[in-house]
């Protein structure tokens, strides 16, 4: 407990031990901290950047993705896939990313914005092991992410791919 004392002040957490059960509940109570409490601002921001767009709304009214069979090869590059397509949108939004939230959202659909009579059809996501860089029907709001195999490399194939996408954008 002495050894860890400044982590456990800092978290709120720091208390007299009598017997292991308290020692449990401190653990507890410390993992709380550092897993939701310490990151709530972070989400927070997040969530309130993808919301300026309304991103967010169109994520959770459509969560679904459409993945391969689950434990196949492909399943698992998948879900790497929108591991990479999350840590990708949180870069965007915190601006540690040469591609914009209202870019990646012009390259997917055509429109800076989610239109006043919404969007139809709505915003789809879809796999493509047939290129490094991403794809997007706009005509039927699909984008397609790429399956790579680390995140530095999905980031600037899709960040060229974004910024390099001809016609839209330009005003």
């Amino acid at each position: 407990m002495v050894q860890n004392s400044t982590m456990l002040q800092t978290a709120g957490c720091f208390k007299l031990v009598r017997s292991v059960e308290e020692k449990q509940s401190i653990v507890k109570d410390y993992l709380k901290w550092y897993i939701i409490d310490r990151n709530h601002s972070a989400i927070e921001r997040f969530k309130d950047g993808l919301s300026s767009l309304q991103v967010l709304t169109v994520l959770q009214q459509h969560p679904d993705t459409k993945l391969s069979l689950r434990g196949s090869n492909k399943w698992v590059q998948e879900e790497k896939t929108l591991s990479f397509w999350a840590d990708y949108l949180l870069d965007c939004e915190e601006s540690q990313n040469e591609a914009t939230l209202e870019e990646v959202f012009m390259f997917a659909t055509g429109v800076p914005c989610i239109p006043p009579a919404g969007m139809e059809p709505q915003p789809r996501l879809h796999f493509l092991a047939s290129s490094t860089l991403p794809m997007a029907n706009t005509c039927a709001n699909t984008l397609m992410l790429p399956l790579l195999e680390n995140y530095n490399t999905f980031k600037a194939k899709m960040s060229f791919g974004i910024k390099n996408s001809p016609g839209f954008g330009c005003i």
